[in-house]
């Protein structure tokens, strides 16, 4: 089987435009959680969220591409350029046959559909624009952008909740590695910071009301984000002919269902994954330096990684680093994965290990390193991203040093 080169990577979200700004801010431990400027924020019970602050779509797109992008497509194709511009690939020829596009999304146009549910059942309107299906969709970013770059190979969005865009990267991962395709643009994205997205998670109890701590005894709750991340992944041979900057090999991949329950986390289940992500890497526990851990600052959901993090990594836990930039960019849910793994690549190619931010008293059921509050600098070859979503799908990610 071929192995799988990182050539591109891009993103916008609440921590920076672009990938160095991001990465400088998750050096810093800086948070990009703030008060949120939505319409009728007043009505929320939630106020806080990690909002993509400054950004203006008319410097990025014409009036008819804004006309057709919702909020989450935006922030994908500005993700894409950088990427594709950093691979350096030309997608002409044949190339543009073996290359294809695979997306993650939870909610896709959720900006979209809430500006058209008010149209219609507030303001009384009887039509909408004509753009509002295409425009709301959740494969539109993946179908823009495979449009945008002539990207006629695999394309589709997968929907897997908070796992989405590990999903979507473990397929491209996989459509490389057997040859399916020789390069998959992918990640996800997520913008769900409007009325009626906040008021529909609301209803979950799962939402803080003051910060994101994960790993915190005193944790309470999420806080939402938005933003994407895409990458460029490439057959490893492909990549080395033509001269790429490879940022990090993609080594391993692993999913597995919970089968338990719709919203409270499995143990076992994540066990699995991270389990065959190793094995599917070829790597042991020990070859592990850093976890990009799923924490979302819930009671349930740390403890519960933290614990099978511990039982899959067993000694070897003891001098494992395990963080959540979640604490700093907030949950991207659909997109999160993919804002995340710029984590992992910083990790394997400055080594810089982002903290846990906002981590103020040791929870005995969290008894790992999870890199309070400030950044760290340690060498390591290989990492893991862990993505474990609401409906009990779980998505692992293994990275090696390129």
């Amino acid at each position: 089987m071929r192995r799988v080169a990182i050539t591109g990577a891009g993103t916008v979200n609440a921590l920076g435009h672009d990938v160095p700004t991001t990465l400088e801010a998750m050096r810093e431990g800086r948070c990009g959680i703030g008060s949120l400027d939505i319409r009728d924020v007043e009505r929320l019970q939630i106020g806080i969220g990690a909002q993509v602050r400054g950004f203006e779509p008319e410097a990025y797109f014409g009036r008819q591409d804004i006309a057709l992008f919702d909020r989450f497509t935006q922030f994908t194709m500005i993700a894409a350029r950088q990427a594709i511009a950093q691979s350096g690939l030309v997608f002409d020829g044949q190339l543009s046959t073996q290359a294809g596009v695979i997306l993650g999304t939870a909610g896709g146009g959720v900006n979209t559909w809430d500006d058209n549910y008010r149209a219609v059942y507030e303001e009384g309107r009887n039509r909408v624009h004509p753009f509002v299906v295409p425009k709301l969709m959740n494969n539109a970013a993946a179908s823009h952008v495979s449009m945008e770059w002539n990207l006629q190979g695999p394309g589709f969005t997968v929907a897997t909740a908070c796992a989405s865009s590990n999903h979507a990267m473990g397929l491209a991962f996989q459509m490389v590695r057997s040859g399916m395709a020789r390069v998959m643009v992918t990640g996800g994205a997520e913008a769900m910071l409007c009325f009626g997205g906040i008021k529909a998670w609301e209803g979950l109890r799962v939402m803080s009301k003051d910060a994101c701590r994960p790993f915190s005894a005193n944790r309470n709750g999420m806080v939402q984000g938005e933003g994407a991340g895409v990458f460029v992944f490439e057959d490893w041979e492909h990549a080395v002919a033509r001269g790429a900057d490879i940022l990090a090999e993609v080594a391993g991949f692993a999913m597995s269902s919970d089968a338990v329950d719709i919203v409270m986390p499995n143990q076992a289940g994540a066990e699995r994954a991270i389990a065959g992500a190793l094995s599917d890497a070829g790597l042991s526990p020990a070859d592990v330096g850093y976890v990009n851990a799923h924490g979302t600052g819930t009671a349930a959901n740390d403890k519960t990684e933290c614990a099978a993090v511990a039982h899959v990594f067993g000694a070897a836990a003891d001098r494992l680093m395990i963080s959540s930039t979640k604490s700093m960019h907030g949950h991207v849910i659909g997109g999160t994965g993919a804002v995340e793994l710029l984590a992992c690549i910083m990790a394997l190619r400055d080594g810089v290990i982002a903290p846990t931010i906002g981590y103020e008293e040791p929870d005995p059921e969290c008894a790992l390193d999870v890199v309070p509050n400030t950044a760290r600098e340690v060498a390591v070859q290989a990492v893991l991203s862990n993505a474990f979503a609401f409906g009990g799908f779980n998505a692992v990610i293994a990275l090696k040093r390129a």
